[in-house]
C-alpha cells in the first residue's frame, strides 16, 4: 500500500465522522479552555473582562437569532432560543455586576 493510497483512507476516515460529533467536541473544549481562562485571571481584570464576555454574549444573541429564525421547528431552533436565553441572562448579570463593582469605587457622602 502506498502513501496515496493511505492518505485516501485517512481523508474517507475523517470525512465519515458525523458533524454532530465534531461540533459537540469543539464545544467540549471551549468549555474547559474557557474555564480555565477565566479562572486564572487576576481579581484586577475581572471589570474589563465582563465588558469583553458582554460584547462576545451580543454576538452570540445575533448568531442565536438567525438560528432561531426559520419557520420550521428543528433542534437549531431550540438550541437558538435556549442560547438567545442564556445570553440574555449573561449580558444583563454582567451589567449588574459591572455596575455593582463601579460602585464601590464611588466615594460615600
Amino acid at each position: 500500500m502506498d502513501i496515496t493510497q493511505q492518505v485516501a483512507e485517512g481523508a474517507a476516515h475523517v470525512a465519515a465522522v458525523s458533524p454532530f460529533l465534531s461540533q459537540f467536541s469543539l464545544f467540549i473544549l471551549a468549555i474547559f479552555i474557557g474555564y480555565y481562562v477565566v479562572w486564572s485571571v487576576t481579581p484586577a481584570l475581572h471589570t474589563p473582562l465582563m465588558a469583553i464576555t458582554n460584547a462576545i454574549s451580543s454576538v452570540i444573541i445575533v448568531g442565536a437569532l438567525i438560528a432561531a429564525g426559520p419557520a420550521d421547528m428543528s433542534i437549531a431552533k431550540i438550541l437558538g432560543i435556549l442560547a438567545i436565553g442564556l445570553a440574555a441572562v449573561n449580558i444583563f448579570g454582567g451589567f449588574a455586576v459591572t455596575q455593582r463593582m463601579l460602585a464601590m469605587y464611588k466615594k460615600k457622602k
